[in-house]
C-alpha cells in the first residue's frame, strides 16, 4: 500500500469531514485497537490519508480507509435517545 496522491487526500478529506462520528466495526491487525461498536469524532485526515480519530475510550488510534472498516454516523448513538 502505497501513500495517496494530493486528490486522493482532497477527496478523503471532503468524505470524513472533522466533526462526523464515526463507528468502528472492525481495525484490522492493531491488537491496541478500540473495541467494536466504539464510537469517535473525527478530527481530520492527514497527509498519509489515515483518518485522524478521537475515540470515546480515549484513543487516538487513526483509522486507515482501505483497510480498516467503520460506519458514519448523523449522531452518536446515545443521541438517538434524547
Amino acid at each position: 500500500m502505497g501513500f495517496p496522491s494530493r486528490e486522493e487526500v482532497r477527496h478523503l478529506r471532503y468524505l470524513y469531514p472533522p466533526g462526523r462520528i464515526v463507528m468502528l466495526a472492525e481495525m484490522y491487525d492493531e491488537p491496541q485497537a478500540p473495541t467494536r461498536g466504539t464510537c469517535g469524532e473525527i478530527r481530520g485526515v492527514d497527509d498519509a490519508g489515515s483518518i485522524l480519530v478521537r475515540w470515546d475510550n480515549g484513543s487516538t488510534l487513526s483509522l486507515i480507509p482501505s483497510v480498516d472498516k467503520f460506519y458514519l454516523l448523523e449522531h452518536r448513538p446515545a443521541d438517538l435517545e434524547k
